[in-house]
């Protein structure tokens, strides 16, 4: 029993960084740094360095920026189509990070479904914005990136504390946004398809 639990915590570690990296991965790197230095988790070897101060700070002072740009419509989607190239990598680090102490293939495998864990992470909140900003009022887009922040927050805690409950939640999350992203790109285009209309009035 030890050792499945044992098993359960690692995968449930290793995926909760890698979602967490595709929605928000400063505040990500930041939760697992200040819940290691604190002793209030036991972080893997191969995940200490999130505890380094200089890292740590890094994180914050990101996070800093990220929370102030998430919550302006249409710099929140500029700093999404940066963060493609960022978080999604980021997640294939730290989900191969979480169990870099077992084996090489291990890693691997971790690394692949991190990695798509966090693309389909990044892609539901990318997209989900785009749609957002259509609202000419900012209240929903603040609303938001305050929920993404809080779910970031309270997702790793419970990856790292009861792993049990954040599988079954991850596994309804992937249940939602493989129902949504399609719908996400049906509305993406056809925002895509009025701002060309706006640029070429003769067409309408």
């Amino acid at each position: 029993m030890e050792t499945l639990d044992q098993i359960v915590s690692t995968l449930s570690l290793a995926m909760g960084a890698a979602w967490g990296s595709g929605i928000n991965l400063y505040a990500t790197i930041l939760a697992l740094g200040l819940m290691g230095t604190t002793g209030n988790i036991v972080l893997p070897q191969t995940l200490h360095i999130l505890m380094d101060p200089m890292v740590m700070g890094a994180a914050g002072l990101m996070y800093c920026v990220e929370f102030f740009a998430d919550k302006i419509p249409g710099v929140d989607t500029g700093w999404d189509t940066l963060h493609t190239f960022i978080r999604i990598p980021a997640g294939v680090v730290l989900a191969a990070g979480a169990v870099g102490e077992l084996t090489p293939a291990v890693a691997l495998a971790a690394a692949i479904v991190g990695g798509g864990l966090a693309a389909g992470a990044h892609a539901t909140k990318a997209g989900s914005r785009v749609i957002i900003n259509t609202s000419p009022e900012p209240f929903t887009n603040w609303t938001a990136s305050f929920v993404e922040d809080i779910a970031v927050i309270a997702g790793i805690w419970t990856a790292l504390h009861h792993p049990w409950v954040f599988l079954a939640c991850l596994a309804l999350f992937i249940l939602v946004m493989v129902w949504l992203l399609p719908k996400l790109w049906k509305g993406i285009k056809r925002i895509l398809a009025l701002i060309k209309q706006l640029f070429r009035p003769g067409e309408r």
